[in-house]
């Protein structure tokens, strides 16, 4: 039996990516201390109201109640009339059948 190896591939899907959980904390830079003296990661932002870290395999958001919800993040590049962030991303919020908050996000395009 001969396969063919193109439609094959075409079939697969390509599985979602998670962009970013975001976890709430109350100091933002507390947080950060705590997180790097613990876990080998980079701090890739930081503000007084939200904080990014980045570990091998994911991004974490640091935010504070008032400013953020608590939610997971997932790259989809289909978004459109989102909320444009500070960084050039644009997102839009929903909610699962659960009620967990969930992120769709889109980043600008390098040039």
């Amino acid at each position: 039996m001969i396969y063919n190896l193109d439609l094959w591939m075409r079939e697969i899907k390509t599985m979602e990516k998670i962009d970013h959980i975001a976890i709430v904390v109350t100091n933002i830079s507390q947080a950060v201390r705590w997180y790097t003296n613990k876990f080998d990661c980079k701090v890739n932002y930081e503000d007084k109201s939200w904080a990014e870290l980045q570990f091998a395999n994911i991004k974490l958001a640091l935010v504070l109640p008032q400013d953020h919800p608590p939610h997971i993040a997932f790259i989809d590049e289909s978004i459109e009339n989102g909320t444009k962030h500070r960084d050039g991303s644009e997102s839009i919020y929903e909610h699962d059948t659960f009620g967990n908050i969930i992120e769709k996000i889109k980043y600008e395009k390098s040039k």
